[in-house]
């Protein structure tokens, strides 16, 4: 997408930490943003805030949790009463669940994957059709991580399972919207000053706590990392791979040692024999 102004962005998780850097690098662009967030506390703060630098007429919020798809649907029913048709949609939503490996439970996994993969998948769901039946283009924000694309102790495997399915999802449909128009980016931020650490404040009620969630809770706490990133200068990035179509938005290169030994595996893992008809196909897809 070139142009930005008066164009309408909806960004889940947006009233706090990235999702608020992104919300207001998209409002600085001339966009009209609905922030939707699980916390009211968050909408409160980032109303006032963006009201007091001038921006009331181009800002709604909207409490949702994005795992409730009739909720979800409604918001994006909000959103279309009060600016229209929706171009810009950030799925931003998330949280930061950890905890032994051994004590992983199913309640920790319902919870961490409903939130950080079936958050992206209802976020799609529900405005896809939308975005596409207008016609007028858009672009997709999904917000993974740099935790997806390098290997991560087991502690983490539930937040790397869907942040790493966020990744292939976002490069899978990325070709198949090219003809709608519509751009596909996926972030994978590393240290950003948010509040992902608050697992039980961003934690929906209907799921009950399970053994990581509660180990979580005990430990958490912000990591003060002198590279982490604040979320304005996230935002700005994120602004820049919209209006210059980039499908991956990483945050920091301390990664890249990690990331070159895991694909230099995976190249070394690969046959090199090929079958000729099954190239062929591949060169259709």
């Amino acid at each position: 997408m070139q142009e930005l102004k008066d164009k309408v962005a909806f960004v889940t998780g947006g009233a706090s930490g990235i999702g608020l850097g992104i919300s207001q690098s998209l409002l600085g662009a001339g966009m009209r943003v609905v922030l939707a967030d699980l916390r009211q506390d968050h909408i409160d703060a980032a109303l006032a805030r963006l009201r007091e630098g001038g921006h009331g007429e181009r800002v709604r919020a909207v409490r949702v949790d994005v795992t409730d798809r009739a909720g979800l649907a409604d918001a994006a029913a909000q959103t279309e009463r009060a600016f229209g048709r929706v171009h810009v949609l950030v799925n931003n939503a998330g949280v930061g669940i950890q905890g032994p490996f051994d004590g992983i439970s199913f309640a920790d996994w319902d919870f961490g994957l409903a939130v950080n993969l079936g958050g992206v998948i209802n976020g799609l769901q529900t405005f896809l059709p939308r975005i596409r039946a207008h016609g007028e283009g858009g672009h997709i924000v999904n917000t993974a991580s740099l935790a997806a694309l390098v290997p991560m102790p087991a502690d983490f495997v539930i937040y790397v399972a869907a942040k790493a399915a966020v990744v292939t999802i976002s490069e899978t449909i990325r070709t198949a919207l090219k003809a709608d128009r519509i751009g596909v980016s996926v972030l994978c931020p590393g240290p950003v000053d948010t509040n992902i650490h608050e697992v039980a404040k961003n934690h929906p009620e209907r799921f009950p706590a399970g053994t990581a969630f509660a180990a979580a809770e005990r430990t958490a706490a912000p990591v003060p990392f002198p590279s982490k990133l604040s979320p304005a200068a996230v935002g700005a990035r994120v602004l820049k791979a919209i209006l210059e179509d980039e499908l991956y938005v990483i945050t920091h290169g301390e990664w890249r040692a990690a990331a070159e030994a895991r694909h230099a595996a995976l190249m070394a893992a690969m046959p090199q024999h090929v079958d000729p008809a099954l190239m062929a196909w591949l060169g259709t897809r």
